[in-house]
């Protein structure tokens, strides 16, 4: 079940000139699904990433760094669902390796210029044959306006494909921006368990590319958290193929802030589509916290509400036992925090509830306000910690039996 979001049509998922997306059932893992994803990029486009910082990364992140930092250009990406190549050792490295250098053979490119990407089952070995075998009906099937299939094909736990599009007007120019990702457990930052990719026919050059997936990344998959678990095969990948003419060498560049907000809000959609199709969610949270001397103080705060098992369960059974976020802003790490300057709030549907304040249950506040606010499906808890001006968004949602069910059933 998902929480206020459906898949777009493919008629609203706008082509990316530069871009090709073809799908083939690959039998990866279970038979009878779409499970490998090809993206074919024609000459010119630059490409960026944003990876994972868990330890145990997954052989295709080791090669996705490699190939973007050896300095050749960038022509297919390939995405496999089912097996996450990852905690497998040499034998990941090399299927990975054999991967790329089976798409290059296949679309006359390097194998340094293939971005391999994998998900699912980790410690499993990656059945390249498979996967190879599936290659050329993949390529067959290469088209502009296939963004719809390759979001379908790129699903694990999802019960929902994730694509977003959006066009905007620079100079006389008609540029856009088209993206899909992949999660729904095991979603934490740095990065969360997910795969994005967004591609836009603007031209960015590489160094300013490379900022803005950092930059899109963190406004968007690096505010969002499932289960506080960071995977092994996170990837964030941004393509930018030059074909409509459109060209941005800096930051300063006229137009160049409509397009980073663009690829933003594409990015940042997303990433809460990701949330709102967290397993076995039930409810939508925004912490919004406010008030604090810096950002990142004010993630902290953020991180230690929306990760907490005991918030997260009582959102799920609707029940206002709000000394669970108390107690949470309490352990983050803000050593000096007056909590005598803190003021909570439970929002939803036009209700903006006052909880506490002064350190302690504000004095207007009355049981049923709380309990009202928590049945509804999209919530905001909004903290003001009354020391600065920074301000912070993190996305969440509840916590529930299913979420327990999908995970211990996963592998069967």
């Amino acid at each position: 079940m998902t929480i206020d979001y459906a898949t777009p049509p493919p008629e609203k998922l706008f082509p990316v000139a530069g871009v090709r997306l073809g799908v083939a059932e690959a039998g990866i893992r279970k038979t009878g699904r779409r499970d490998l994803a090809l993206l074919a990029l024609e000459p010119g486009a630059t490409v960026a990433g944003v990876f994972t910082r868990n330890r145990f990364c997954a052989a295709p992140v080791h090669v996705c760094r490699e190939h973007l930092s050896g300095g050749c250009e960038i022509r297919a990406l390939v995405i496999n669902t089912g097996i996450a190549n990852a905690g497998t050792g040499e034998q990941g490295m090399w299927a990975a390796r054999e991967t790329c250098a089976a798409v290059g053979h296949l679309l006359s490119v390097d194998a340094n210029q293939v971005l391999p990407f994998s998900t699912g089952v980790i410690l499993e070995p990656l059945p390249v044959e498979r996967l190879v075998a599936a290659l050329p009906p993949c390529r067959d099937d290469l088209k502009p306006d296939h963004w719809h299939e390759a979001a379908h094909a790129i699903m694990t736990t999802d019960t929902v494909a994730k694509a977003a599009s959006r066009r905007i007007e620079i100079d006389g120019r008609t540029l856009t921006v088209t993206g899909m990702s992949k999660g729904a457990g095991m979603i934490h930052p740095n990065m969360a368990t997910m795969l994005g990719f967004v591609a836009t026919d603007a031209g960015i050059a590489a160094p300013l590319l490379r900022q803005l997936a950092r930059e899109a990344a963190d406004e968007s998959f690096n505010c969002v958290t499932v289960d506080g678990d960071t995977s092994t095969n996170d990837s964030f990948i941004v393509i930018a193929t030059g074909q409509s003419g459109a060209a941005f060498a800096d930051a300063s560049a006229p137009g160049y802030g409509d397009l980073r907000a663009a690829i933003v809000d594409v990015a940042r959609e997303l990433a809460q589509a990701i949330v709102r199709d967290g397993e076995g969610a039930t409810k939508f949270i925004t912490v919004a916290v406010d008030g604090g001397r810096d950002r990142e103080e004010c993630r902290a705060v953020g991180y230690a509400i929306a990760h907490s098992p005991l918030v997260k369960t009582a959102f799920f059974a609707s029940d206002p036992n709000l000394g669970r976020i108390l107690a949470a802003i309490g352990y983050a790490p803000v050593d000096d925090l007056d909590v005598d300057e803190v003021r909570v709030w439970l929002s939803a549907a036009g209700q903006d509830v006052l909880v506490a304040e002064r350190g302690g249950l504000a004095a207007s506040y009355r049981e049923e306000d709380g309990a009202r606010v928590m049945r509804e499906k999209e919530i905001t808890v909004r903290v003001d910690l009354g020391r600065g001006q920074a301000a912070a968004r993190i996305y969440t949602c509840d916590l529930s039996y299913d979420y327990v069910k999908i995970n211990a059933d996963y592998r069967s």
